[in-house]
C-alpha cells in the first residue's frame, strides 16, 4: 500500500484507504474515492495530481493524494 503520490503515471490502481479526518474522507468521497473503486493518474506536477475516477478527471492537492492509499 502506498499514497495515491507514488503512484505511476497512466497505470490504473485500486483504492485501499482513504485517510484523514470525518470531513476529508467526506470530500473525498463524493469526489468519487472510495475503497475499491479505481483510479488513474493522468497528470502530475509539484506533487498534484489531476486523476480519472469514476469516468471523470479531478484534480487533487498533493495533500489530498496523500490521504489515498492505493
Amino acid at each position: 500500500m502506498m499514497p495515491l503520490t507514488l503512484a505511476n503515471t497512466g497505470e490504473e490502481n485500486i483504492i485501499k484507504k482513504v485517510g484523514g479526518n470525518p470531513e476529508t474522507k467526506k470530500f473525498l468521497e463524493n469526489l468519487g474515492f472510495v475503497v475499491g473503486g479505481a483510479v488513474t493518474i493522468i497528470s502530475e506536477i509539484d506533487g498534484n495530481v489531476i486523476v480519472n475516477v469514476k469516468e471523470a478527471r479531478v484534480a487533487v492537492s498533493k495533500e489530498m493524494a496523500c490521504r489515498i492509499m492505493v
